[in-house]
């Protein structure tokens, strides 16, 4: 997969990781956004590198969009936990 097909991606996985765990976030729509797009690359990378599990070619791998899912939930944890609701 390319780049650009790694952000269609990340866009999805973003807005899937924020149904998943509604509610109001420090960043908005496009904190939300970039946090998608950098868990499907972070997600990509932790199941190719230590779960030996490479990301394949196909865009629509069901392997390849569950890690993406992930990173994407892990990240946008991290993100309320670290920066808080801080938007009223």
């Amino acid at each position: 997969m390319g780049v650009i097909a790694w952000l269609v991606l990340g866009l999805l996985a973003g807005a899937v990781a924020k149904a998943i765990l509604p509610g109001r976030d420090p960043g908005g729509l496009v904190g939300t956004t970039v946090i998608g797009i950098a868990g499907a690359f972070l997600g990509g990378w932790l199941s190719s590198r230590f779960l030996d599990r490479p990301v394949q070619r196909e865009f629509f791998d069901a392997a390849t969009w569950g890690s993406a899912i992930a990173g994407a939930f892990v990240l946008l944890i991290a993100y309320r936990v670290l920066f808080g609701n801080s938007r009223n």
